[in-house]
């Protein structure tokens, strides 16, 4: 299987496993620039360790993961710098409780980069503003309604300036009513030019937003396809039944 040259993400081959229990046997997927790759599948197929293995928050056990061609699980590679490319938005948003939306933004610049606080904070405050929150800088997540946790959560990623940026069912720990506002901003990220993946369940968002999605049982991919196809006419059964039973809840 040949990929195109310009895979800003590319995965080869990729293998983990967790003592005995093999959870990825081997996936190939490459992204492209500004594609947004939805991937979904049942719980436990492996979506979220694929995550992340592609900016070694898991170690993978084999194959290879490459950004802007560089393979990041090579020894001596700086995973500062890998973790500055691939950004990362988890279910749990994982604010710091005692530091404001602009500190918990800014912290990463200023560990990272190793900003000056000055220019720390007018890049945390472009971030905030990204994702409609510069009024609200000086709260505290517990001053914040979880959807907006989520999107300073998303401005910290953002902040770094990454080529990609992963997102883990970034959706999932909120109230329904707070799901859109999230949704609404990645979709802005999308037009902006962003390349993302996004592990999530919000198959009307995959639907409308979504240039490819990718769907993950018991550790492959079983299909892969744009929305249209998979949505409506998947080739795999599996797909077809998760599809339906998904959308039924939905």
């Amino acid at each position: 299987m040949s990929e195109p040259p310009n895979a800003i993400l590319e995965v080869v081959a990729l293998h983990k496993s967790f003592g005995a229990l093999e959870v990825l046997k081997g996936i190939d997927l490459a992204v492209r620039p500004k594609e947004l790759v939805f991937v979904i599948g049942p719980s436990g197929s492996g979506k979220s360790t694929l995550l992340r293995c592609c900016n070694r928050l898991e170690e993978p056990t084999s194959g290879s993961v490459r950004v802007d061609g560089v393979d990041i699980c090579a020894p001596g590679v700086d995973l500062n710098r890998i973790r500055q490319r691939v950004g990362f938005v988890f279910q749990s948003f994982n604010l710091y409780p005692h530091m404001t939306a602009l500190g918990n933004v800014t912290l990463a610049l200023r560990k990272v980069q190793a900003l000056v606080r000055a220019e720390a904070e007018a890049k945390g405050m472009a971030a905030l503003r990204r994702v409609g929150l510069a009024e609200k800088a000086a709260a505290y997540p517990n001053e914040l309604s979880g959807g907006q946790q989520q999107r300073v959560a998303i401005a910290r990623a953002l902040a770094l300036e990454p080529h990609v940026v992963l997102f883990d069912e970034p959706t999932s720990a909120l109230d329904p009513e707070l799901v859109g506002s999230v949704l609404q901003v990645m979709r802005e990220l999308r037009e902006s030019g962003m390349t993302m993946v996004v592990v999530s369940h919000e198959l009307s968002f995959a639907r409308a937003a979504a240039d490819r999605v990718v769907f993950i049982d018991h550790g492959r991919i079983v299909e892969e396809g744009p929305p249209g196809k998979i949505f409506a006419a998947p080739d795999n059964a599996r797909v077809r039944e998760f599809v339906a039973a998904i959308s039924g809840h939905h």
